[in-house]
Parts: structure tokens; sequence; C-alpha cells
């Protein structure tokens, strides 16, 4: 059994050693981890130049930056020294990162509004932008944020998302800056991005079906959809057209065609519909195995007494497209298990005749459905196992797609 290990690190990494990285840092509380960011940049060999806005100076010291960086901290638009500052820094960046990015700096980037130093560098380069929001909840759900995002996202910024925890204040939620090691991923992949995926069409289930009972209530699990959406964006990120299939309302990803679906029935139609003309089938969608045999018409009432519900099975699409497929086809499953997970992962592949099975134990605490992070084995032919620690769901994404591209063309 070949047993290797992925976790997003190492050579990876490479491509930020001699890179010029200007820094944004913007005011927020998330502004000291800022520090940690531009430790491990100048540790991997970036020359770093900090750009800080006013606000920041209320958070961290301009000190701080200028004793850890290549250069002294920039926080004046209107440098005597150098009267042509944003210029400079716009053309000699080969990477601009925002961390933290509040919201009046993603509202001013997103409509070219060029106030202070840093987003008058960003109006002014054409290398390519990390962006890393961060926020409290509140205010990263506000539509006028996820507006201006989409409009970023739509101009080929890199977006690292928020993730959940612990926010100032005591509260928890959305809008914690994502980790340190997190950025650092984005940055890497942000300078060399793959395109190995090039002329592919690929075809992504995400989130859980649900299987109605009546009008009002459904049979379903706890799928959020956010691993697959995160394959979704890796897929597009190495130049697959890509077509997600979805149950879950999320916002939409720029250049990925979105299918809506609710119950098994209408993935399975949609899914081998689109298959016939997939180079790739990633299946990360969680499908219900069962379903009433009959959905009342009418909400059943409790006076009604309890009501007999009778099972049937779903049809299996997983099965369904490994029966099909073509010669070249690769096929990818998920399953969600709780125990004997690599066994039952390792029947899985065999009974579904499919090429991957992404198994990942969802009783372990701290990954799984509603969480942003994940821990993953990726089990293919020939006693193949890839063992993917845990980490953000877009790293598991990318273990995932680099394991399908090795495949390409060896069937």
């Amino acid at each position: 059994m070949t047993i290797e290990s992925h976790d997003g690190s190492s050579s990876d990494l490479d491509v930020l050693n001699g890179a010029t990285v200007v820094l944004g840092v913007t005011g927020g509380i998330a502004a000291y981890k800022s520090v940690e960011l531009l430790r491990r940049l100048m540790d991997l060999g970036a020359y770093v130049i900090p750009v800080l806005t006013e606000s920041a100076l209320r958070f961290v010291g301009a000190a701080t930056f200028s004793a850890l960086a290549s250069e002294t901290a920039k926080t004046s638009l209107f440098d005597l020294t150098d009267p042509i500052l944003h210029t400079r820094l716009g053309q000699q960046a080969d990477l601009i990162v925002v961390a933290p990015a509040t919201a009046r700096l993603i509202g001013e980037y997103a409509h070219g509004i060029s106030r202070d130093l840093l987003t008058t560098t960003l109006i002014a380069t054409v290398a390519p932008v990390v962006l890393c929001p961060a926020m409290h909840t509140e205010m990263w759900n506000h539509v006028s944020i996820q507006e201006n995002m989409e409009t970023l996202r739509r101009r080929g910024v890199f977006v690292v998302e928020p993730e959940r925890g612990r926010l100032a204040g005591g509260d928890i939620g959305e809008g914690r800056l994502a980790a340190v090691d997190v950025i650092l991923e984005a940055c890497a992949r942000s300078l060399a991005p793959k395109r190995d995926l090039a002329g592919k069409n690929v075809v992504i289930s995400a989130g859980g079906t649900r299987e109605a009972i009546d009008p009002v209530r459904f049979i379903a699990n706890h799928s959020s959809g956010k691993q697959g959406y995160a394959l979704a964006e890796d897929a597009r990120r190495r130049g697959a057209q890509v077509t997600l299939v979805t149950t879950v309302d999320r916002p939409s990803l720029p250049g990925i065609e979105t299918v809506s679906v609710d119950s098994a029935q209408q993935l399975f139609e949609a899914v081998l519909r689109l298959a016939d003309q997939a180079d790739i089938v990633v299946m990360a969608a969680a499908v219900a195995d069962f379903r009433p045999v009959a959905t009342a018409t009418q909400k059943l009432k409790k006076r009604a007494g309890i009501p007999e519900i009778i099972l049937e099975p779903t049809p299996d699409t997983l099965a369904e497209l490994g029966r099909r497929r073509r010669p070249g086809q690769v096929i990818v499953g998920f399953a969600a298990e709780t125990e004997d997970v690599i066994a039952n992962g390792a029947r899985k592949l065999k009974d579904k005749r499919v090429d991957l099975i992404v198994v990942n134990d969802v009783s372990q605490e701290g990954a799984g459905f509603h969480s942003d992070l994940n821990a993953v084995v990726i089990l293919g032919q020939n006693d193949r196992r890839i063992d993917v620690g845990l980490g953000p769901k877009s790293t598991i994404a990318h273990a995932v797609f680099d394991e399908v591209v090795s495949l390409i063309g060896k069937h």
C-alpha cells in the first residue's frame, strides 16, 4: 500500500522566495495577526513592503512592521522622498496581499476609490491581489459587502474567505481572519496558478439532498456544500469549464455555471445529463440513501397521530456514473463515515467502480459538514492512499484535483 501525505505546505510555498510582496494592513482588530504573516513571508524569502492605513495605526504600530520588513512601513500617500510611491509600489509588486481587509477597504477597492496609499496602490497595479476579509458576522453577511466581494472575484481578485470563530467582543461567528497558513497558500497559488485542467469539462455536486415528507418537512443531512464549492473554485482556477450541481443557497461563484436541485432524484437526473459531456465528475454532494415512498400533499398534523412513513431507496448516482463511464472519464466519489472509515471507503471504491473515493470521518471534532476545515483520506486503485491532514476545505480540494490530474489519460 502506497501512503503519502499532503498538507498544502513545503515546496508549494517556494514560489514566494524572492517575490516582492506589498502587505496591506487595514484598521481591524485582526491587524495584529499581520505581524505574524509578515514574519512568515520574510522567512520564506519574500521581499515585503508593508503599507498601513491610517486606521491600521490605531491597532498596530508602524515601528513593528518596519523592524521586521524589507523596507520601512509606508503610511502616507504624500511621501516627499518618493512623490509617486503608489506607482512604484504597484509596478514593483509581484503580489499584493491585504490582511485584514475591512469593509471600508473592500468597498473602496470595488468602486475604484483611491482614498489613501493602499487603495491607490491597489488601483495602480496589475499584480495578483489576495484579499483577506475580516469583520463581524453581520457586516460580512450584509448584501453590500457580498455584492462588492462578487465584483472583486469577478475581476480576478483572490479572496481568502474568513473563518468561523471567536470575534471581537466575545461573539462567535463567521468573519474571523483566515489562518496565516491559509493566507500563505493563497499567496503562493496566486503567483503560480495551475492550468492543468484547461480544456476539461468538470461537473461537481455539492450540498445535501432533501426528501420531502410533506410540503413543510423533509429528510435531510448536515452537509453545508462548502467542500463542493471549494472543489468548484479550485477546478476553475486550474482552467476547467465547471458546472456545479448544488442543493444549497450560497453565493454563486464567478465563471462557474450553477444548476440548483433539491432532491436525490433531481440531482441524479442533472448530474447524469451533464456527465455525458464531462471529462471529470466529482460527487461531493451528500445524497440521501432513502426517501418516503409517498409525499403527503398537505402538512401532516399532530392531532392525526404519529404518521407511518415508509421509505424506499433513492437512485444511486455514483454507481450509475461508474456503470456508464466513458473511456478516459475520471469519476470521484465522497464517503462520509463514522466508523471503519478506511474499510468502508475502500468497499465503496470497489462497489461503485470509480477512480477515487475521498473519505472523511465526520465524527472527528473540528472537521466535517459545517466546519471550514476537513481531514480526509483519498483512496485510489491499486491500494493507493493519500492522507490529507486537517486543513481548510480549499486545501482538500487542491489535493483531490492533484490526484485527478495524475489520472487523466491513464485509462
